[in-house]
């Protein structure tokens, strides 16, 4: 799936930090748990422990997981909007991701200084917020100008239109992204047509200090972050970016060696990647045979054709029907042949709607 989650920030946030920790993973030595594919783009494996379960059941000669894309976006600085610092190319860059990563300074240390002169997360939160509700509302209000004449004209279209934008235009004049509007079914139609930045879905990364890495719930900052966040009805995801960094290049076992020591349970890295994940509505399905044992990513919602096609054009066209078993039922019953005798498997056609953690097996014909 060609979806990717940018991550911004404030200067000194720990952003590139963070960004850095996931290209670097991407040593060669590594068992393709990541690799870079551009300068600001970084694919990372996505974690799941089922790959694991599905190959001891399996046996197959090799493991594939799926991957999931970062993009490093342009630091912001206030006035953004208006072209100030690297904003055009900031702005530019959003545009092009599915969702955003919004790295917030969580730690305070005096040997790295923070463009407001101190630490407040929630100031550094609404700064990029009010820049991306500026330049949304600009867009917006060079489409009304178009729409309102042709509304005055009784046109049904422009009509429909004109009260999204008005309505859109309201809500940014009070400082409130797109996203916490309510529209009908139609109108959210017109508003993605306008591809506003304050409609992608948010994921917030509060970056802490090596001393909170375990445990982060005494951090102030943190905690003014969450309550933002429920407000924003997003996700918080705690990491030390700095950890992150260091630990990147560590094998599997040394990896976890070390995150033990610190008393973590799973890297913050693998944190974010699974939330932004699943940020962007993506899922997973495999496919699990003696060759390999593969997890696919699909978006929630598509049916079982789609889902073949992203394989191979051939098995979508050619679709007859899906072999399928549940994660589940096929770690219950030990094998497929054990799901196959409890009436676990099951012929699906092209109406069926695939879920997380199918094990789907295409028929096609071409």
């Amino acid at each position: 799936m060609a979806l990717t989650a940018g991550i911004v920030g404030l200067p000194n946030v720990g952003k590139s930090t963070l960004f850095n920790a996931i290209t670097k993973a991407g040593a060669e030595s590594a068992n393709y748990p990541f690799c870079t594919i551009d300068p600001n783009v970084g694919m990372v494996e996505v974690p799941d422990q089922r790959l694991n379960r599905l190959a001891e059941i399996v046996h197959p000669k090799k493991i594939v997981p799926t991957t999931f894309e970062f993009t490093d976006i342009a630091g912001i600085v206030k006035g953004a909007s208006k072209g100030e610092g690297l904003g055009n190319k900031f702005l530019s860059h959003i545009r092009q991701v599915d969702a955003i990563c919004h790295v917030v300074r969580c730690f305070a240390d005096e040997n790295i200084t923070h463009v407001a002169g101190k630490v407040d997360p929630i100031v550094d939160i609404e700064t990029i917020n009010l820049e991306l509700i500026l330049a949304d509302l600009e867009t917006v209000e060079k489409r009304i100008g178009k729409v309102e004449k042709i509304a005055k004209q009784k046109d049904k279209a422009a009509m429909a239109e004109f009260e999204v934008l008005s309505k859109l235009k309201e809500a940014f004049e009070a400082e409130k992204p797109a996203r916490t509007v309510e529209f009908t079914e139609e109108q959210e139609k017109l508003v993605k047509g306008f591809q506003l930045l304050t409609m992608k879905p948010v994921l917030y990364v509060a970056n802490v200090g090596e001393d909170d890495a375990a445990d982060a719930s005494n951090n102030q900052y943190v905690q003014q972050v969450r309550e933002f966040a429920e407000k924003d009805n997003a996700e918080v995801i705690v990491v030390c970016a700095k950890i992150e960094e260091e630990i990147a290049e560590l094998e599997d076992e040394e990896k976890a060696m070390f995150l033990q020591e610190l008393g973590i349970e799973e890297s913050g890295l693998d944190q974010l990647i699974r939330a932004a994940y699943h940020l962007l509505g993506l899922a997973t399905y495999f496919t699990a045979g003696e060759p390999e044992v593969r997890a696919w990513t699909f978006k929630k919602g598509m049916k079982a054709p789609e889902c073949a096609g992203i394989i191979h054009s051939d098995f979508e066209r050619g679709f007859i029907r899906a072999e399928v078993v549940s994660y589940e039922d096929l770690i219950e019953a030990g094998s497929m042949v054990g799901a196959r005798e409890a009436g676990k498997v099951r012929l699906e056609g092209k109406d069926y709607v695939v879920q997380d953690g199918d094990v789907i097996h295409f028929r096609f014909n071409v």
